[in-house]
């Protein structure tokens, strides 16, 4: 199963001190955790959708291997258009995908992955009788959340749903507190505790390195988008960086990647090559598999010993 992950932080806060994507919680910041979370869940493709802040923040973030996506009109819309942003881009690329604010940073990926377990359309983790986050979507569900026009929200989107909110009772207070609630120092043990986790890099390598999973997505972003410019744009890397990783890239491979159309009433666009997309595919079946026996090596060896 293709699970993605939504990460919303295009709010404005009033009176805040500090942004708080960026508070440090611990020796990492807010985002940082809920990233590491979820990629330790299973999560290889992450979305973060910015708004406040947006350039600060997606810097802070440029080596975290996420998808940025903005919300230009933050300051007068409400979070749940930051999450129609999120599911209009992630629609048919994920089977399941798991959405939370990125203020709620403590939740555990064992609780991610007993909401995954319970092969639901739609769930939630409920503590203390309280339902919290992440949120699971499958992706079916995406196009009547898109459409919704009611009141409240997401939450209301999710009640008028046709499909049922199914909530998975878990023992992980950090689902339901954000980081205003004073029980958050007491999470920070549990959370760390539970955070460690196999941190596998995968690159190609001639003489020196030339492909890792970075270049991957910045390929990937091309072919989608159309555009060297628009994947960079999404991954905080500019033009010309861009193009000078696809040269580099091209002179070792020694076969173009990219194909270049100008003009038109589109304007110029970017695709990958035949040969590109076939390179690309095979890098990312590669490294799938091999996090995936990162994964059970490490639950062989360590398994049980951070709980």
């Amino acid at each position: 199963m293709d699970i993605a992950a939504l990460i919303v932080a295009a709010g404005f806060s009033a009176g805040e001190d500090e942004f708080k994507p960026m508070r440090s919680i611990g020796s990492i910041s807010a985002a940082q955790r809920v990233i590491a979370t979820l990629s330790q869940a299973g999560c290889r493709r992450i979305v973060m959708v910015t708004g406040y802040n947006a350039t600060m923040l997606e810097r802070h973030l440029s080596g975290a291997g996420i998808i940025f996506l903005r919300n230009e009109h933050y300051g007068t819309t409400q979070m749940f258009d930051s999450v129609k942003i999120g599911l209009a881009y992630l629609r048919d690329k994920c089977d399941r995908l798991l959405f939370t604010p990125v203020d709620i940073p403590l939740f555990t990926a064992k609780t991610v992955k007993t909401i995954l377990k319970a092969d639901a359309l739609l769930a939630c983790p409920r503590c203390k009788g309280i339902q919290g986050h992440p949120v699971l979507i499958a992706n079916e569900l995406i196009p009547e959340l898109l459409a919704d026009q009611g009141g409240r929200g997401l939450e209301g989107a999710l009640e008028r749903c046709s499909v049922p909110l199914k909530c998975i009772e878990v023992d992980d207070p950090g689902t339901i507190y954000d980081m205003d609630a004073s029980a958050c120092s007491g999470l920070m043990d549990l959370h760390n505790s539970q955070l460690v986790r196999p941190v596998l890099s995968v690159s190609l390598a001639r003489e020196k390195s030339f492909f890792n999973s970075k270049i991957a997505m910045l390929l990937m972003l091309i072919d989608e988008t159309k555009s060297v410019r628009a994947a960079g744009q999404r991954m905080q890397l500019s033009y010309s960086s861009c193009w000078n990783i696809i040269r580099t890239l091209e002179s070792q491979l020694e076969y173009p990647l990219i194909e270049r159309s100008q003009g038109g009433a589109g304007g110029s666009s970017s695709i990958l090559t035949l040969r590109g997309r076939e390179f690309l595919d095979r890098y990312t079946a590669y490294e799938k598999a091999l996090k995936e026996e990162a994964d059970a090596m490490f639950d062989r060896y360590f398994g049980g010993m951070f709980e």
